[in-house]
């Protein structure tokens, strides 16, 4: 492949997303807000707080990182406490269906499944299936059925920004690290693509995107809409050009 700045190391053989903040609006940061009220004044837990320090990481290890910041001294030992309000928060917003999915993520979807490329889910909250399976496309299909795939949710002894759940969703369609593009929205899971040998595509959705590109991305995007798909397959990763091809509505 000729040498280009758009190009990554070969030919691609799956794409790796995130849940929350790429195919999802999540209640996520509501939950942890709402549930910090009972441990520590949330008023610093802000959206550019929540990206630099939460988003991304498993439960435990954002609700030591958030009281470790915010909780005083020895408040951390409530990580745990915390961490299980928090779950009973965000469960009680997703049975109320308080998100939505991106219509660019699921435009994204479905254009990845007419390519030869294979999709894995990959999201560090064991919430995110619960969410995926409440979206009903206008076909009938649920978002989650969309991908060949699933790791979300795994228990592995390090999070983001380790690699390890990445190096699973590459393990689960039997591609090599190098042969893989992750599409992540936080900073910690850029920095877990590019520690695992990955491609990395970050989606700035909240003006974050000096944040991604610092952490390692190749390409940073405000919309999905925006990623050339055609070009995935031969392992360039570029913005595509020209009208916009997705014109149905979702």
């Amino acid at each position: 492949m000729p040498a280009s700045p758009d190009a990554v190391s070969g030919a691609l053989r799956a794409v790796i997303l995130d849940v929350d903040g790429v195919l999802v609006d999540s209640p996520h940061e509501q939950a942890w807000r709402e549930a910090l009220a009972d441990f520590a004044d949330p008023t610093g837990f802000t959206t550019a707080f929540y990206q630099a320090h939460v988003a991304g990481k498993p439960r435990l290890e954002g609700a030591r990182a958030t009281l470790e910041r915010l909780g005083g001294t020895g408040a951390a030992s409530d990580a745990a406490a915390f961490g299980r309000k928090k779950q009973a928060v965000i469960d009680r917003l997703i049975a109320e269906d308080r998100f939505t999915a991106f219509p660019d993520a699921i435009r994204l979807a479905v254009a990845l499944r007419e390519t030869v490329l294979r999709t894995v889910l990959a999201s560090s909250s064991k919430n995110a299936d619960a969410m995926l399976a409440r979206v009903i496309l206008p076909d009938g299909r649920t978002l989650l059925s969309l991908f060949d795939a699933d790791v979300s949710g795994r228990d592995l002894p390090r999070g983001k920004p380790d690699p390890a759940l990445f190096r699973l969703a590459a393990g689960a369609v039997d591609a090599a690290p190098a042969a893989c593009l992750v599409v992540e929205d936080a900073p910690a899971g850029i920095r877990a693509a590019k520690a695992g040998g990955m491609a990395g595509l970050g989606i700035a959705r909240l003006g974050d995107a000096a944040l991604l590109r610092a952490a390692g991305a190749d390409l940073v995007l405000t919309s999905l809409d925006d990623l050339d798909v055609s070009a995935l397959s031969d392992g360039v990763l570029r913005r595509r050009s020209g009208p916009d091809p997705h014109t149905s509505s979702v």
